[in-house]
């Protein structure tokens, strides 16, 4: 798509930036002779007629938003035009990172830096709500950091317009979770402190270089918003009473606007705001303290059985769609590389099983039995070397496979660029929410047995080996039985790879599939810098042919070109 011109005016030049929704191309203007940045509404290409109308609306509503709102700290739109049956926005482009990215990079912001930062933020919200405007997605990723300084706001996606008919169903969360209001969760309308409760979170993201409320799935990171506090900034300084003041759950005991923009100015040049502890209260801060009273946070902690993971919202570019930032190297800060970050840690989901009503409908006795259909798969127990083909003159080899799988699989050509071979007859369905980490699963019973694919465009871990370690001492403290049977550096396709595989007890609580389980897991990041998890699940008892299964998998495995 790189040179396209669109609407005979806007030449894409190169992308710089996606996400769950959509993609953002820098471009050149021909005709004011302009560099802008254009959003492209992708995931208008894979679904169904209703939601596309969703989507389309939202991304409408996106603009005649923003059109709504002048001030500097809010990210221009020029221009909103259609091509090949979808809305793309003409935005301005802002050469720097978003505050997601400088997080990632330096581990955290320093206390006074993120007051400023959070200081225009809460400029650019106040213009929207004079504006009628409610923002809904105020997070790391939709904070903009100019090469030159300057701060915006930038992607209402799903915006609200006072007067406007609202463009979500009954019931939907818009959003990204962990940056939601708790009045949002309960499902209540939304107000301008809902916004400033997601500057609140996105202010602790910030120093302390983890989202307050993230947990391992989206049901219980919405539960954590609703029910539990936050743990006691460690980094905060004087950012921290600010904090304080605006995670307060009540929306009607946070500060408004005026208020939290004399704080977050006193922050800024290093004074305690004055202010603050009229909004926290004495005996609860509405952050927890952390030590000993809270030992499970910071491990992500999860439902237990087999949902191994959650799949939160990532905070750079998930929700409603990327953010209008051209990347520049981020200089680390003053505590960049600290021992004591902890790396922010989106996980994937790994091993939730579906619903097996939701997937077979009336066909699951045709559906286990072609988990069998294996068919002198090649390679022995445990084999997952990907680099092996089947023995010369092999009739059960696919011809379309170059002899890696058996000749009765089929290969799936998914809607995200990749394909895999399976059995024929295989169900497949997307697994969490939309975000940084895609994943879908493939499984003929309804996810008694599964394969999962999942692609991260934004990995937290600089290995896959390391991502792997990181996910083992999880779910070492989460799981029933858990033991690790090997968790090994490897090379996939000539590139640096991980290879993890353990067993535990899934429990009837959990699980229409309680019993002794077993998975494996190759991970491996691609040379353009995506990680890729190919993972498999199954009853321990089926593990033999499992993980001959597995092998094949690996071996017909091709990701998007």
């Amino acid at each position: 798509m790189q040179g396209l011109l669109i609407a005979g005016r806007y030449r894409l030049a190169d992308s710089i930036g996606s996400g769950g929704m959509g993609r953002v191309w820098r471009a050149h203007d021909e005709v004011l002779h302009r560099t802008v940045a254009i959003k492209e509404l992708t995931a208008a290409l894979y679904v169904s007629d209703s939601d596309q109308a969703v989507l389309l609306a939202r991304t409408r509503a996106e603009a005649r938003a923003a059109a709504r709102i002048n001030h500097s700290a809010v990210v221009t739109v020029h221009d909103v035009l259609e091509h090949d049956g979808r809305p793309w926005i003409v935005m301005e482009l802002v050469e720097g990172s978003s505050l997601a990215d400088a997080v990632k990079e330096r581990g955290r912001v320093e206390p006074a830096e993120a007051a400023r930062i959070g200081l225009w933020v809460l400029r650019a919200l106040r213009a929207a709500h004079s504006a009628g405007v409610l923002h809904r997605d105020v997070k790391p990723g939709n904070v903009l950091l100019g090469s030159d300084g300057r701060v915006l706001l930038t992607d209402f996606g799903i915006a609200q317009i006072e007067g406007d008919t609202t463009i979500t169903r009954t019931g939907e969360v818009v959003g990204s979770v962990d940056y939601l209001a708790p009045e949002r969760v309960r499902g209540h309308d939304p107000g301008p402190s809902s916004d400033l409760w997601a500057l609140g979170a996105t202010l602790y993201t910030a120093v302390e270089g983890r989202s307050p409320f993230r947990r391992t799935s989206p049901l219980s990171t919405m539960q954590a918003v609703v029910e539990e506090d936050a743990d006691e900034p460690r980094h905060a300084g004087p950012l921290g009473p600010v904090i304080a003041a605006l995670l307060r759950k009540d929306p009607a005991q946070r500060p408004g606007a005026e208020e939290a923009e004399q704080m977050l100015a006193e922050a800024a040049e290093g004074r305690r705001p004055s202010m603050a502890q009229a909004f926290v209260p004495t005996q609860s801060s509405g952050l927890r303290t952390s030590g000993a009273d809270n030992p499970g946070y910071g491990r992500h902690g999860h439902p237990a059985g087999d949902a191994a993971h959650g799949t939160p919202a990532g905070p750079g570019r998930s929700g409603t769609g990327p953010t209008a930032v051209a990347p520049t190297p981020v200089p680390p800060g003053p505590a960049g590389g600290s021992a004591g970050a902890r790396p922010r840690r989106r996980l994937r989901t790994l091993a939730v099983v579906v619903a097996a009503a939701a997937v077979l409908g009336g066909g699951g006795a045709v559906a286990v039995q072609k988990w069998g259909g294996l068919e002198h798969s090649t390679g022995s127990g445990g084999d997952t070397n990907p680099s092996r083909t089947s023995p010369a003159g092999d009739d059960t080899a696919s011809p379309n496979s170059g002899g890696m799988v058996p000749a009765s699989w089929k290969r799936y050509d998914d809607e995200w660029g990749f394909s895999i071979y399976l059995p024929e007859g295989w169900s497949r369905k997307v697994v969490g929410v939309p975000g940084e980490i895609k994943q879908v699963d493939y499984t003929p019973d309804g996810g008694k047995h599964f394969v999962r694919i999942a692609l991260d465009s934004s990995p937290d871990f600089p290995d896959a080996n390391e991502h792997q370690l990181d996910l083992d001492d999880q779910l070492s403290r989460r799981l029933v039985d858990y033991h690790r049977v090997r968790l090994e550096k490897n090379l996939y396709r000539d590139l640096d790879g991980s290879v993890w595989e353990y067993t535990w007890t899934a429990q009837a609580k959990d699980t229409p599939f309680p019993g002794p389980r077993r998975a494996m897991e190759e991970t491996y990041v691609s040379r353009d810098g995506i990680e890729y998890a190919i993972y498999i699940s199954s009853p321990a008892a089926d593990w033999a042919q499992t993980s001959r299964q597995f092998a094949s998998v690996l071996r017909g495995w091709r990701q998007p070109q």
